[in-house]
């Protein structure tokens, strides 16, 4: 998918990257002034003269604040217009009735309703919402950070550290399906087997799901509310789907069919849909991965076949 090569995009392009040289002119002056003034201060230590070292490091770090402060708005202009202008006109090539909002995202509650996660974030952050309709399926979703907080107590008093939840994209769409029950697919990870086998023979578990589909198995474990409605949720070419869908996360993704929505977690490192400062807009390969990626999203309606409509809502 080449945005360049479109016509009424090339002064999009333009006036953006425009924009980009000067705020990288700024930024790469702030970067030289604080490391002058760093560099005047290692020197300075080394041959004596402490003092001035330290007053150049000085000047130098208040030259760089300010250099960074004076080009903020506009960097911040640039970055939204990123989104809105190229991002926006990406999801409009792929399916004209998407749109992208930067600065909303998924909702807490709806991240803690997925039911794909055991705990509840201590701190929680979410942008860049695609939404809108394929074909019959609406859908949505948004990059999210979640983590939760530890306390421990040391000799110098309380520290706090945080741990990641989940770091990725939540894709959530129409499944035209009342559900029964909860269904949910979860990574089975290290020491899996034994724990599903613990689950099943010791606890009595009721709700583990066995599926016909050895490779899925081994990957996940799912539990169901209603073992029919799970078996029916879950065709052999469903299961195929999402192991193939698999393939595309950093680790393994999670999976849940709750009231009549489909709900995906996607783990990723990376932090898509941002505004290149040091890379020009003007080679098409600096779009390549969130192009890519917004094709993904909607090669999952297409895997898991959401446009078929098999079942109808009561």
């Amino acid at each position: 998918m080449q945005l360049h090569s479109r016509p009424e995009m090339v002064s999009v392009f333009n006036e953006l990257e425009t924009s980009r040289l000067y705020i990288a002119k700024q930024h790469s002056r702030a970067y030289w002034s604080v490391g002058i003034g760093a560099a005047c201060l290692l020197a300075g230590f080394v041959f004596g003269l402490l003092g001035i070292g330290f007053f150049i490091f000085i000047v130098g770090l208040v030259t760089g604040f300010v250099l960074f402060f004076r080009v903020s708005k506009k960097a911040d202009v640039y970055k939204l217009d990123f989104k809105y202008k190229i991002i926006g006109a990406g999801l409009r090539q792929l399916n004209e009735n998407l749109q992208i909002n930067p600065l909303s995202g998924i909702s807490e509650g709806d991240f803690i309703n997925s039911c794909l996660f055991s705990q509840t974030p201590d701190r929680y952050k979410t942008e860049d919402l695609v939404y809108g309709k394929i074909d019959k399926t609406q859908i949505h979703f948004a990059e999210v950070h979640a983590e939760y907080k530890t306390e421990t107590q040391t000799k110098n008093g309380k520290q706090t550290h945080w741990h990641d939840i989940f770091k990725g994209i939540i894709f959530c769409a129409d499944f035209n399906k009342n559900f029964n029950g909860l269904t949910v697919v979860r990574p089975k990870g290290f020491g899996g087997a034994f724990g599903k086998w613990l689950s099943q023979n010791v606890m009595g578990n009721k709700r583990i799901v066995e599926l016909e589909n050895v490779n899925f198995d081994k990957m996940f474990i799912t539990e169901s509310g209603d073992q029919v409605e799970a078996r029916y949720i879950l065709t052999p070419s469903l299961m195929e789907k999402l192991l193939e869908l698999n393939q595309y996360a950093n680790s393994t993704i999670s999976v849940s069919f709750i009231w009549s929505s489909v709900y995906i977690a996607f783990p990723l490192n990376h932090n898509y849909f941002e505004a290149p400062v040091f890379k020009s807009l003007l080679n098409a390969e600096v779009l390549e991965k969130d192009l890519n990626m917004l094709q993904l999203m909607l090669h999952v309606v297409e895997e898991l076949d959401l446009n078929t409509r098999i079942w109808t809502k009561q």
